[in-house]
């Protein structure tokens, strides 16, 4: 049974672990969740946890005007369970409860199943970003949730 908490610092090296085997090259660095973990008035960091195993994970960014998905990464071995779909599920409702007017994120373009839970759960890609993830180059799509 997965069920949703808090990302703790001491999640770290597990999350590394997923950040590697979903996003390399284009991995972010323990660095940088400790930074983020940090800014808690902003900050939404979840992970999701199956037998005391970090299985995926996600974030958002809330400011007073727009959220943006920060992350969003499942282990490959329990793709197409639902875990995304809950996570992202728990991130809207963080931004909805902080009334953020307008969420916003960024997904690769060759990205198809993300883009297809994002396009059901009310985005609409509005933009490219070229060559977005560094060092690999890859296009980003970005898409927007809000109200019209």
């Amino acid at each position: 049974m997965t069920r949703l908490r808090p990302m703790r610092l001491a999640d770290i090296p597990e999350v590394m672990v997923l950040e590697e085997e979903l996003f390399a090259p284009d991995t972010w660095t323990a660095a940088m969740y400790r930074e983020e973990l940090a800014q808690t008035d902003t900050r939404h960091y979840l992970v999701a946890e199956d037998a005391d195993r970090v299985v995926g994970y996600a974030g958002l960014i809330a400011y007073e005007d727009e959220a943006h998905v920060a992350t969003i990464g499942v282990t490959a071995a329990r793709q197409g369970e639902g875990i995304g779909a809950q996570l992202l599920d728990a991130l809207l409702a963080e931004a909805d409860r902080r009334r953020s007017p307008v969420v916003l994120l960024e997904v690769r373009a060759d990205n198809e199943t993300a883009q297809g839970l994002y396009r059901r759960r009310g985005f609409a890609e509005i933009g490219r970003r070229r060559g977005y993830y560094q060092p690999s180059g890859t296009d980003a799509v970005v898409m927007r949730r809000g109200t019209p």
